[in-house]
């Protein structure tokens, strides 16, 4: 499982690192579902010129004698300034070129250009660069304008698509090959805080933000482009033409003038466009995408799907599997909560691979335990009640590898007589009845809720007080010993049983590999039960118990004289029933 770990993450991160495109995606709708709307600025109105208006003025393009009289009206509503987000090519045919341009000097206006990959470049526009000049994004050329308005100020008009074709970043500046260009909106910012210059600040990364005097700085992506804020913007009309105190974008919205663009809240005019992309340099906590993003999307991934991970591999399923989802849900809030102040930092692959690596490590765990819950079925299901294999399949941790010192009281049992029996009977005959005794010994140790730990030739080792706890053990084994010699008596096999019972502490626990082991108990405890056992043909008597167990089993026991076994100083003391 842990090499596997190593193996998943680097695999997990590939489309994170190398901006796949449906992690691209997926990183976009999220930010679009989480990015906190926000109010617009109050500053800019939309004017749209509507498709009654076009049959009102005898179809379209409307004549610039008539584009001036609307410039005009709406100066004289309290209009601030107008933005034309509209091409003029060619010269009006009607000839009212020059009446429009001199009402666009009446008060601050734009008109706008639009890119048609001519290798006609916009004019550029009055930049200092503070750092090194990269970043930016060249543009393609452009569709110029009259030569009667070339000394009124323009911006080009672009809306770039993301790898799903919709619009949510416009860069504030172009590239040209003879240095910067303003696009459409920040260009109307420009003339409305009369600056000549934008100040474009960089690093080797790109660019960082561009400033106009007046305004705070913009934070931008690398490329110098501000991510959309889609307010909601006062829009009216010829009829209405409420701008008092505002800047006017103007814009057509008759089907089959202008193309409508697709963005994140649906198909949208290029006069909104651009109006949006004002209104974001304007709102002081609009979004954006740090430099520092993927470094710290890097971290978080790293980090979750590690403790996932972890928990769902080493806890237990249930806690592993809580935490996990806690982890998925913390890294879910954070994410949410930063794309809400503005910050577009994206844990959406996060999420993905914090899921994919648990449900592996969950299917791991599952089958580790499966497996185990099986091997203990398997090793325990002969030796032990039911219940008590029901239990330890239920919380396999009671068979750690490894084992615990336990004070349990262990019983050894062996068949007397058994060799000069095998001699005068046949095999199978001499099988039949060894299996009768060491049923009838294993019935009995399992009824007194006992381990039968092993069967060794015609002995046999039981266990009371683990590998569950068994009050009054010390009892419970006598009890046991008891009623096997009864049962061996009343089956009348032909055979004797000698038993050994010894209390103390022993290590108890599995003992072997990973993936082989035997549960088990060692320790001299253990050792002097079998030599209990041992020692009962020496000392007459069927049943032989140590000195700890006579202590608390609640018996009133016949001592019996003292015997020396092999590895004690001291005789030991010892009792019967």
């Amino acid at each position: 499982m842990k090499k596997l770990i190593f193996i998943l993450l680097p695999l997990l991160s590939l489309p994170l690192i190398f901006q796949s495109t449906p992690t691209e995606i997926l990183k976009l709708k999220t930010f679009d579902a989480f990015i906190k709307k926000q109010e617009p600025s109050g500053n800019f109105v939309i004017l749209n010129i509507t498709e009654e208006d076009v049959e009102r003025e005898g179809g379209y393009p409307l004549p610039r004698e008539r584009l001036a009289d609307i410039q005009i009206e709406l100066l004289g509503a309290g209009a601030m300034g107008v933005g034309w987000v509209i091409s003029f090519p060619q010269a009006d045919r009607m000839g009212g070129d020059a009446r429009f341009a001199s009402s666009l000097g009446y008060a601050p206006s734009v008109l706008a250009t639009f890119e048609n990959g001519s290798g006609e470049y916009p004019k550029t526009t009055g930049t200092v660069i503070r750092g090194p000049d990269v970043g930016g994004i060249l543009s393609s050329g452009i569709k110029q304008n009259y030569n009667k308005y070339d000394d009124i100020p323009q911006g080009v008009a672009i809306a770039p698509t993301e790898v799903d074709q919709l619009v949510r970043r416009i860069p504030l500046l172009l590239k040209t090959p003879d240095g910067w260009s303003a696009s459409f909106g920040t260009q109307v910012l420009k003339i409305l805080t009369d600056t000549p210059t934008y100040i474009v600040t960089t690093n080797d990364n790109g660019v960082q933000e561009i400033a106009v005097r007046g305004l705070p700085p913009v934070k931008t992506d690398s490329l110098g482009r501000k991510w959309i804020s889609w307010v909601k913007t006062e829009e009216t009309d010829l009829q209405e033409m409420n701008v008092n105190g505002k800047f006017v974008f103007v814009g057509v919205t008759a089907n089959g003038v202008m193309p409508q663009i697709a963005t994140p809240i649906g198909l949208v005019e290029p006069h909104k466009i651009q109006t949006a992309l004002a209104e974001s340099i304007l709102i002081q906590d609009s979004p954006y995408i740090p430099d520092y993003a993927l470094s710290v999307e890097l971290f978080i991934f790293l980090i979750s799907v590690g403790l996932v991970w972890a928990f769902i591999s080493y806890l237990g399923i249930t806690w592993g599997v809580v935490l996990g989802l806690l982890t998925m849900a913390l890294t879910g809030l954070y994410g949410a909560y930063t794309i809400g102040t503005g910050v577009l930092i994206d844990v959406t692959w996060s999420l993905i691979s914090q899921f994919i690596s648990g449900s592996v490590a969950f299917y791991l765990r599952f089958r580790e335990q499966y497996k185990l819950r099986l091997q203990i079925k398997k090793q325990f299901e002969h030796y032990l009640d039911p219940r008590q294999v029901k239990r330890l399949q239920k919380d396999p941790d009671l068979l750690k590898l490894g084992g615990e010192k336990r004070r349990c009281t262990f019983l050894f049992t062996d068949v007397r007589g058994f060799t000069a029996l095998s001699e005068k009977l046949k095999p199978e005959q001499v099988t039949e009845i060894m299996n009768k005794a060491l049923t009838i010994q294993s019935d009995a140790v399992k009824k007194y809720n006992g381990m039968v730990d092993k069967y060794i030739g015609d002995a046999m080792m039981a266990i009371f007080n683990a590998p569950l706890d068994l009050p009054h053990h010390e009892q419970i084994a006598v009890e046991c010993a008891k009623e096997i010699q009864e049962n061996i008596e009343k089956a009348d096999i032909g055979v004797a049983i000698g038993v050994g019972v010894n209390t103390g502490e022993a290590v108890i626990g599995n003992m072997g590999s990973d993936t082989r082991f035997d549960y088990s108990a060692i320790g001299d405890a253990v050792n002097t039960a079998a030599r209990l056992e041992s020692a009962t043909k020496e000392a007459g008597v069927n049943i032989l118990i140590g000195e700890e167990t006579e202590k608390y089993c609640g018996y009133n026991l016949k001592s019996v004289k003292p015997i020396k076994v092999k590895g004690k100083e001291k005789p030991l003391i010892i009792y019967t029933i």
